[in-house]
Order: structure tokens, then C-alpha cells, then sequence
């Protein structure tokens, strides 16, 4: 768990922008895809807290949580905004990210059973700016007018994300050195 790791979220965004760019046809498919970002964070955000609730480590799987409401949140008011009656379908073919998953969801690899808040404000820092270096890029690379002004749009909100994880992190105690170190670590017939 490194303080200065991009995560898949962040390194996907930095490339291939053009190729996903080029699957935004208009602003609907826009949208489409915001959705699926925001779906799939809150989704990976609610199997984070169930790995930490299993693991006992309450606190981080209350933040996790947390984080999951409000990435749902962020779905139903994309939903709402386009007078959607109900979620929308993949767009044929299946959504071109860069990597497996979009740029706004968590790693596992990323969770450790013994982490802290201040882990998972990190976790959560990357997604959102792998989220805005997503927009950004279709911002700077869709063909559609349209698309380039609703892209930039979203990446000023994702780095209004960024920001506020930010100032969760400062007010959010860092963890000891030997956080990770346990004396009894489970074993896998536990």
C-alpha cells in the first residue's frame, strides 16, 4: 500500500484516451458510460467493506460504506438528470475502457485486512482522479462538440471529488509505521 501508487483507475486514464473517446459518439453514450463508472465504484466500494468486515476491521468497512452510498448517489442522479426510467444497457459491444474495469474503480489488490481510514481515503483519492483523467482525456479527444463540453464538465466535478477526499485525508489521522505488522495473523482454517 503505497502513498504514491496510481492505481489502474489513474494509469488506464493516462492512455488509450483516444480509443475510448472514439466510443462516445454523443452525449447520451456520455452518460452511459458516466454511469457505469459511478455503478461500478459503488459497487467495488461495497465488496471492499464486506473484505474488511470480514477481516473485523469495522471502522474501514463503515468508510467504505460510506463511499459506496454516495458513489450510488452519484448513479441515480445520473439516471435522473437524463430522464432515464431505468439504468441504462452497455453500449454494444461493451464499454471500451482501457483496462478491465473503468477508471474510477478500486484495486483489491489495494486492501490490506489491517488498513485504516486514512488507506481507504487513499484508495478513494485515486479513483476519482482516475475519474477526472478520464473525463479530461474525452474532453480533449471526443469528436462531438457536445461530448467535449460535457466531458470537461465532469472532470471539473471529479477533481471537486479530489478536492474534497483531500481535505478528508488531512483531517484523517496517518498510520503508524508497522501498521501492517500482526503478531497473530490469520491462517487460512481460521
Amino acid at each position: 500500500m503505497s502513498d504514491d501508487k496510481p492505481g489502474p483507475g489513474v494509469a488506464a486514464a493516462r492512455s488509450g484516451a483516444a480509443a475510448v473517446a472514439a466510443g462516445i459518439g454523443d452525449i447520451d453514450d456520455l452518460m452511459v458510460y458516466a454511469y457505469a463508472m459511478e455503478s461500478e465504484a459503488a459497487e467495488r466500494y461495497a465488496e471492499f467493506a464486506d473484505a474488511m468486515e470480514t477481516h473485523n476491521n469495522v471502522e474501514v468497512a463503515e468508510l467504505f460504506r460510506k463511499l459506496s452510498r454516495i458513489e450510488h448517489i452519484h448513479a441515480q442522479q445520473i439516471v435522473e438528470s437524463m430522464s432515464w426510467n431505468a439504468p441504462p444497457p452497455p453500449p454494444p459491444g461493451g464499454f471500451r475502457w482501457v483496462g478491465l474495469e473503468g477508471p474510477e474503480s478500486g484495486d483489491h489488490a489495494d486492501l490490506h485486512y489491517l488498513m485504516q481510514p486514512y488507506h481507504a481515503l487513499q484508495i478513494a483519492l485515486r479513483n476519482e482522479q482516475g475519474a477526472q483523467l478520464f473525463y479530461a482525456a474525452v474532453a480533449r479527444e471526443a469528436s462531438d462538440e457536445k461530448v467535449r463540453a460535457g466531458a470537461a464538465e465532469m472532470a471539473e466535478e471529479e477533481e471537486e471529488h479530489v478536492r474534497l477526499i483531500q481535505q478528508w485525508l488531512e483531517r484523517t489521522p496517518k498510520p503508524e509505521p508497522g501498521w501492517a505488522r500482526d503478531d497473530d495473523p490469520p491462517m487460512l482454517g481460521d
